[in-house]
């Protein structure tokens, strides 16, 4: 796992990820609904709430359902996300927080919630 370092200032990192980088994050469809999430969002959310959004999407709105999600986005997509640098994750609070190079994804989750929307 990767340590933070940059206290947020994004000019102390080049805040764009590559392609490969991009297409990876992108490619599950639960980590696309959480990066969109989190994406309209200013400052920490819980894992508790993405879960929860993750299963409305799903319409599968149930808290056993979302205590599923948010089980597997803790021990499949989490790490892969704070150590492509897009995330910090605060074991303290139980959130995660957007990082600067997220904001090099948006475009992309922005066409995919359209094609989201339109299924």
């Amino acid at each position: 796992m990767k340590t933070d370092t940059t206290n947020g200032n994004p000019t102390q990192r080049d805040a764009t990820l590559s392609s490969n980088v991009v297409f990876d994050l992108l490619a599950d469809e639960r980590r696309r609904r959480v990066l969109y999430y989190l994406s309209h969002k200013v400052g920490p959310v819980s894992l508790d709430e993405l879960a929860e959004y993750v299963a409305d999407r799903e319409e599968a709105p149930t808290s056993i359902r979302a205590a599923e999600i948010r089980l597997e986005f803790q021990h499949n997509h989490l790490w892969k996300l704070v150590d492509s640098d897009v995330l910090r994750y605060d074991p303290a609070t139980d959130t995660v927080e957007r990082k600067p190079a997220a904001r090099s994804l948006d475009p992309h989750l922005e066409l995919a919630f359209v094609e989201d929307i339109n299924r």
